[in-house]
């Protein structure tokens, strides 16, 4: 059975022990289960790919639901990567954003350095541009 055969797609939150551990995995900041839950709970979508009992790739959106979403946390576990499971995530992010942004509704994301070409697959374009300025974050 090839990999991905074995994966199954749910459109749900993970287990919040599994969110954590693949937020470590990918290399990103450690956060505490009561603060993951909460954070899981707030978003308005989630997609979750599981290899058996292991989550191997996730994202969601969070917003308003209506004119503003951020889509957050694709995170593929980097020994599955290059097996299509990021193209799952976001085929299943933009058919929930199809359904639930409304016409002139804004749609953003914060690509990883060098990941920008993957995103701009599904519309995704950087700023600045010829209309827009740079987007910017903050980080506390």
């Amino acid at each position: 059975m090839t990999i991905a055969t074995r994966l199954n797609t749910q459109i749900a939150s993970p287990l919040v022990e599994d969110f954590v551990a693949l937020r470590i995995k990918v290399g990103w900041q450690s956060i505490d289960k009561a603060s993951a839950q909460r954070s899981l709970d707030n978003s308005l979508f989630h997609v979750a790919i599981y290899d058996q009992d292991v989550l191997v790739g996730m994202g969601r959106v969070v917003g308003d639901g209506v004119m503003y979403f951020y889509v957050q946390d694709i995170a593929v576990d980097p020994d599955y990567q290059g097996f299509g499971i990021g193209d799952r995530i976001m085929t299943a992010i933009e058919g929930y954003l199809s359904n639930a942004a409304i016409s002139g509704a804004t749609i953003g994301l914060l690509a990883v350095k060098g990941k920008e070409t993957f995103y701009a697959r599904y519309g995704y374009f950087n700023r600045p541009n010829a209309t827009l300025g740079h987007g910017m974050c903050k980080f506390v």
